[in-house]
C-alpha cells in the first residue's frame, strides 16, 4: 500500500488559482475555502470559486491539484451557485486579519494566514485544514503576494519564524449579525487564568467579541475580571446583562470594589441591582457607597478575618478556612473586644509557627497601627510607605474596626496620579 503523501499550502497562495475542468478549460478562480462548524468542525467542506457567472461552491471532494499547481474539478456538474452560505467559516472573509485568543500567550492576536495541506493521491486527495499563522511569515506573504513568484515568495517567507496555532483549537464566536473567531478553549480555561491576564485579554477584543467570552465566566471568575478593568471597561462589560445577572456578579467582588463599581453606574441601575442581591452583601456594599471616595472608608473592604482576643490559634485557623473572601487579600487576623475596639494584630507568620493553643493575645503586634474613616487617600500613601504596610485597619470615631485598606489599592491610587 503505497504511503500517504501531503502537500503544505498556505490560504494566501491558493487564493486567486485558476479552476479548469478535465479538458483544461477555466472554470473560475478559487476565491475562498468553506471550512465545516460544530461537530464536523475543521473539515474543508467546499471551495469557493469566481466565475463569470458569479460565485459557486464546489464539494472539496470534487476538487483535486495538479502538477502544474492549478486545480482541476473531477466533475464540472459539480459547481452550484453559493446562494446560501449555510453553516460554514469562510477562511477568507471570517478568519483572516481577524482576532484570537492566544491561550497561551496570554493574548489577542491577529490571524495572517492559514495552512492547509492535500492528502494522500487520486480518490483520496483531500484538502485540510492545519494551522493557523499569527506571525510575520503570514503577514508577508499577503503583503508581497502578485509582486513575486510564487515558488519565491514561499522561499522567502520561511526566513520568518512561523507563529502558529494548531486548527484543533480555533473555532468560531456566533455573534448576531457577524462572526467572529477565538480559540476553542474549554470556558474552565478561562476561569483557570490570572483575572489581571483575563482582563488584558478582554480589553483587546472588540465589543461583539469581548460580551460572548465575559457572558460566559462563571460569577467568581466575573467578578475578579471586573476588578482588574477600568471603570468605563466594567461599564461596556456589564451592559448586555440584567441587573439579576449583575448582582450575582457583585455578590462575589470585594465590597469595596462593588462599592466602587456601582457608584460609577446611573443611580436608576445601581439601586436596581442592590435590589437583587442578597440582604447581608447588600448592606456591606450600601454602606460603602455612603463614604467619600477619596477616604479611607472609601477605599476599604469590609472582608477581613476577626477575631475575640481570647481566641486561640486553633480558632483562628478554623476562622481562615471558613473566610469568604479573598484568601490572597488576609495577611493578618485582627483581635477585636466585645465592642469591636480594635486590640491588635497577628500575622500570619506567626500563626504557622505558634501551637494551636496559644492565644492570640501572645503573638499580636506590640503595637497595631490603623487609620480613621475619614483620612485621605493622599495620606493613605504617606502612612503605607512610611510603614511599610501591606494592609492597614480602619476605625470609626470609637475605635470600632470597620475595615481594611489593602496595599494594592494603594498602588493602583499612585499609579491613576502618574
Amino acid at each position: 500500500m503505497p504511503a500517504r503523501t501531503t502537500t503544505r499550502i498556505s490560504l494566501t497562495a491558493l487564493l486567486g488559482t485558476p479552476v479548469t475542468d478535465s479538458q483544461g478549460h477555466l472554470r473560475g478562480r478559487l476565491k475562498d475555502i468553506a471550512v465545516a462548524t460544530g461537530e464536523d468542525a475543521g473539515k474543508v467542506a467546499g471551495l469557493v470559486l469566481k466565475t463569470r457567472a458569479g460565485l459557486c461552491i464546489v464539494p472539496s471532494h470534487q476538487v483535486m491539484e495538479t502538477p502544474a499547481g492549478t486545480l482541476e474539478l473531477r466533475s464540472a456538474g459539480a459547481m452550484v451557485p453559493l446562494e446560501d452560505q449555510g453553516n460554514y467559516l469562510y477562511l477568507q472573509q471570517d478568519l483572516i486579519d481577524r482576532q484570537i485568543i492566544d491561550i497561551h500567550g496570554r493574548k489577542v492576536v491577529r490571524v495572517n494566514d492559514v495552512d492547509l495541506e492535500w492528502m494522500g493521491q487520486g480518490a483520496a486527495h483531500l484538502l485540510r485544514v492545519c494551522e493557523v499563522e499569527v506571525g510575520l511569515r503570514g503577514a508577508f506573504r499577503r503583503v508581497f503576494k502578485g509582486l513575486l513568484p510564487r515558488a519565491t515568495l514561499e522561499k522567502l517567507s520561511r526566513k520568518f519564524t512561523a507563529r502558529c496555532i494548531p486548527w484543533e483549537f480555533v473555532d468560531v464566536i456566533e455573534v448576531d449579525p457577524a462572526r467572529r473567531v477565538k480559540l476553542r478553549i474549554e470556558y474552565e480555561r478561562l476561569g483557570e487564568m490570572h483575572p489581571s491576564d483575563l482582563a488584558d485579554i478582554l480589553e483587546d477584543l472588540a465589543p461583539a467579541e469581548r460580551a460572548v467570552i465575559f457572558t460566559s465566566l462563571d460569577e467568581e471568575v466575573a467578578a475578579e475580571t471586573l476588578e482588574e478593568v477600568e471603570p468605563k471597561m466594567q461599564k461596556a462589560l456589564l451592559e448586555k446583562l440584567g441587573e439579576e445577572r449583575i448582582a450575582d456578579i457583585v455578590e462575589e467582588m470585594d465590597p469595596g470594589a462593588a462599592a466602587d463599581l456601582l457608584a460609577e453606574l446611573p443611580e436608576e441601575q445601581s439601586d436596581a441591582i442592590l435590589e437583587e442581591m442578597e440582604p447581608e452583601e447588600r448592606q456591606e456594599v450600601s454602606d460603602l457607597l455612603e463614604f467619600d471616595e477619596d477616604s479611607a472608608a472609601g477605599c476599604m473592604t469590609t472582608d477581613f478575618v476577626s477575631l475575640g482576643k481570647d481566641a486561640t490559634v486553633a480558632q483562628a485557623v478554623e476562622a481562615l478556612r471558613g473566610f469568604d473572601g479573598d484568601p490572597e487579600s488576609v495577611t493578618e487576623v485582627y483581635l477585636l473586644d466585645e465592642k469591636r475596639v480594635l486590640y491588635g494584630a497577628v500575622p500570619l507568620a506567626r500563626l504557622v509557627m505558634a501551637q494551636p493553643e496559644t492565644r492570640l493575645s501572645v503573638l499580636a503586634e506590640a503595637r497595631v497601627l490603623s487609620c480613621p474613616i475619614g483620612m485621605h487617600q493622599n495620606e493613605l500613601a504617606e502612612f503605607f510607605d512610611k510603614y511599610n504596610l501591606h494592609a492597614l485597619a480602619v476605625v470609626d470615631a470609637q475605635s470600632r474596626m470597620v475595615g481594611v485598606v489593602q496595599a494594592d489599592h494603594v498602588i493602583s491610587f499612585l499609579r491613576d496620579k502618574l
